[in-house]
């Protein structure tokens, strides 16, 4: 029975890998786009100076790309010319028509990313299958310019390439609080990286902290949407409250945190013997009535000057008149030493003004 379990145990190791694979697939966690590489069934090269001989615009546009430009030694033993990306053009010239070549703009678009993907295949550019654009059907041939174009041979520049398709973004620009890129400071390849996903092989919050490094830290207190994602809070494509923020305050704050329950309070006139000041300190003074406070324990009359509702405007309007360090502090919020009217108290921090 013993020898029977050990055998079982051992067939359950080597299945649960599969098992998790096969899960993987089932919930869409494992994304890519497969490439298949077109081709052009018995042609054989015929040398560039045949296709100029017809495509003599084309040949005058591609000289001027980066394409065009290539030198023998960086094609390392590979096809250059127009037949590096249109395939073999035997059959081409022998028809003497429109076909029996390879047409980007008849290409499926993972059709022509194998073709770039013959070259175009380290670096960031190695992201390009699992990446947003390849899963939505966007071809090379969409932002890029195979014969010219302008820097890195895109059809336009920066962001208004990118407006064509993410109108929504394009809208955010304008928000009033929003990243400087209208104004020309930067644009979306800052952050984003088109063949891929972010533009940092970490966590997202790493790509902020590479221009707002302050927030860094490390804090003693840190706030755990910063250590997670800095857009838990912020819309970094614009926002119509401030700093980014998705909403603004105290409703971005209470999706996470209850509200402070000086909020339901009722502001009235009361005395300092049934507040939480220190009494040794008001011994002495001369209040409003003008009666000298003689004792700790006798109290002096305070009145919440908004009425009723003070308490209400000042715990349930905006969180960082109080909370000012959001992204992680080194200060605690209930270590305030407190000493009540009667000499006592918690000297070494206590009730502060949360629960």
């Amino acid at each position: 029975m013993e020898r029977k379990s050990r055998i079982s145990a051992s067939r359950l190791v080597r299945i649960i890998p599969l098992l998790l694979l096969v899960g993987a697939c089932a919930t869409g966690v494992i994304r890519e786009k497969i490439l298949s590489l077109p081709q052009i069934e018995g042609a054989t090269p015929v040398g560039q100076t045949a296709c100029l001989e017809c495509h003599e615009d084309a040949g005058k546009q591609m000289a001027k790309s980066v394409h065009g430009r290539l030198a023998e030694f960086e094609l390392m033993g590979g096809t250059g010319g127009c037949e590096a990306c249109h395939g073999p053009g035997s059959k081409h010239v022998a028809a003497g028509k429109n076909d029996q070549i390879l047409k980007f703009g008849e290409l499926l678009p993972e059709e022509s990313a194998a073709v770039c993907a013959k070259c175009h295949s380290s670096g960031k550019l190695m992201e390009w299958t699992h990446g947003e654009h390849a899963l939505a059907d966007v071809g090379c041939g969409d932002c890029h310019a195979i014969h010219g174009g302008e820097k890195f041979a895109l059809k336009k520049q920066e962001p208004e390439l990118c407006y064509g398709c993410h109108q929504e973004q394009m809208a955010k620009a304008s928000f009033p609080s929003h990243h400087p890129i209208k104004e020309g400071k930067m644009v979306c390849s800052d952050c984003h990286n088109p063949h891929g996903e972010l533009q940092t092989e970490e966590l997202a919050r790493d790509l902020c902290l590479e221009c707002h490094a302050r927030y860094q830290g490390p804090f003693v207190f840190e706030h755990a949407p910063v250590e997670e994602d800095c857009s838990i809070c912020h819309d970094p494509h614009g926002s119509v409250a401030d700093n980014l923020l998705l909403q603004n305050e105290p409703f971005l704050c209470l999706q996470c945190h209850e509200s402070h329950f000086h909020t339901t309070r009722i502001g009235s006139t009361t005395a300092s013997s049934n507040l939480a000041f220190d009494g040794n300190q008001l011994q002495g003074t001369i209040p409003a009535n003008g009666t000298t406070i003689a004792a700790s324990g006798d109290g002096i009359p305070f009145t919440n000057s908004h009425g009723a509702d003070g308490w209400k405007m000042a715990f349930g309007t905006k969180c960082t008149v109080c909370h000012s360090v959001v992204h992680g502090s080194d200060l605690p919020s209930q270590t305030t030493p407190t000493i009540g009217n009667n000499g006592q108290g918690f000297p070494d921090g206590g009730k502060g003004l949360t629960r």
